[in-house]
């Protein structure tokens, strides 16, 4: 593997993992599922990540013709990326999870529907800041069909970890306790804020470069 695809590589897994969050999951995790059997918990949590799974894996595979379909060139998306994923960050930076990601609903708007969809899978693995990241890369410049690959087994590998994560999320949470658990949101907030701004001046460079080989 040659620097440039590791470098992508690294970028790609750090930007997903830090979105999907996985301890930032886990507090919500045990209280949806505070009141089920083990069985039905596990079967919750196998089907939730599948769900992100597939849905992260169809913006990857779909994102390029979408973004081409609507006229976005990938300045513009890398650009406007940065800012969201920047503003997913901020509440990071407190301890919280993202407003973005985790809308807090009532026992009465929970009632009849499955929990694995809603809230687990979406927004709570695979919600907006997910989505967004897995465009920005997937439509980056040097994105060729090997590092569409490479960014489809990393994506499985992040869903994977969350999994694991959730899984012994009980013991986690106890071990660690919230407290800790926000610190670890708080890091892994700075890392996004910094790659989010990253992808902005990565945009803005772009621009620039396509503007000057552009002019006369």
């Amino acid at each position: 593997m040659d620097e440039n695809l590791l470098q992508f590589a690294l970028t790609a897994f750090v930007t997903l993992i830090v979105v999907v969050d996985p301890p930032g999951v886990a507090p919500s995790f045990i209280a949806l599922t505070s009141e089920l059997g083990t069985v039905e918990r596990n079967k919750i949590l196998r089907r939730a990540t599948f769900v992100a799974f597939g849905i992260t894996l169809f913006f990857l595979l779909a994102g390029r013709w979408l973004l081409s379909y609507l006229g976005v060139t990938v300045h513009a998306f890398s650009i406007s990326g940065g800012i969201l994923l920047f503003v997913a960050a901020w509440p990071m930076l407190f301890g919280h999870r993202p407003s973005l990601q985790a809308p807090e609903r009532s026992e009465q708007d929970m009632a009849g529907d499955d929990i694995a969809i809603f809230p687990l899978a979406i927004p709570l693995l695979s919600g907006p800041g997910t989505i967004t990241t897995i465009l920005l890369l997937s439509n980056r410049p040097d994105a060729d069909a090997v590092r569409l690959a490479l960014l489809a087994i990393i994506v499985a590998a992040v869903f994977f970890i969350s999994w694991c994560v959730l899984y012994a999320s009980d013991r986690i949470v106890t071990r660690l306790g919230e407290g800790k658990v926000r610190i670890v949101t708080r890091v892994l907030g700075i890392i996004l804020a910094a790659l989010a701004v990253q992808f902005v001046l990565d945009g803005i460079g772009g621009f620039y470069n396509s503007l000057a080989r552009g002019a006369p």
